[in-house]
């Protein structure tokens, strides 16, 4: 033995965690924050499907619908305008249609529409249309995100949550 040695084994590893008490009140508190944190992200998830589910029922579901181009020739505060030109049997032209304003219309420019039925608004639809329809639920799944990873501490479902809603936000952006 080489005297500089101690005689004795080094002591095992210690973890950092503090250790976590032994009574039923502390697992009643880790479940009630799971469940509420697990409720929260669920809320979050629906209310990012239903608010983008008013545009995406008319771009998903447009078959029978009126279908037809609109050239936007002036936009206000948070609508374009222009005439609609139909494409579908049983469409007829009108010379004004609403479309929400965003940075997917310019003046000038001619879109594939959807009307929405007993109105004069239209959705624009294709895979630029469809994804912009969902950019809420890409919003929603980031928030959820942070939600999961904080107050679930589940970690890698969070990454995937954010990576779904970044991959959506990043699609309708360059789909536009």
């Amino acid at each position: 033995m080489i005297p500089a040695m101690p005689a004795t084994k080094a002591p095992a590893h210690r973890s950092r965690r503090r250790p976590r008490p032994a009574g039923g009140a502390s697992v009643a508190l880790r479940y009630g924050r799971l469940a509420a944190m697990g409720a929260i992200a669920v809320l979050i998830l629906i209310a990012g499907v239903w608010g983008s589910w008013g545009c995406a029922q008319h771009v998903m579901l447009s078959k029978g619908r009126e279908q037809g181009t609109l050239t936007v020739s002036r936009c206000a505060d948070e609508v374009c305008w222009g005439p609609y030109e139909p494409v579908s049997t049983g469409s007829q032209a009108r010379e004004r249609v609403d479309i929400e304003r965003s940075v997917a219309v310019e003046t000038g420019k001619t879109y594939t529409v959807v009307v929405k039925p007993g109105s004069s608004d239209v959705v624009r639809t294709g895979p630029a249309g469809l994804l912009h329809a969902w950019v809420p639920l890409g919003g929603a799944l980031l928030l959820a995100a942070v939600v999961v990873a904080g107050g679930l501490r589940m970690v890698r479902a969070a990454w995937v949550l954010c990576g779904l809603g970044v991959a959506l936000i990043t699609a309708a952006w360059v789909a536009l």
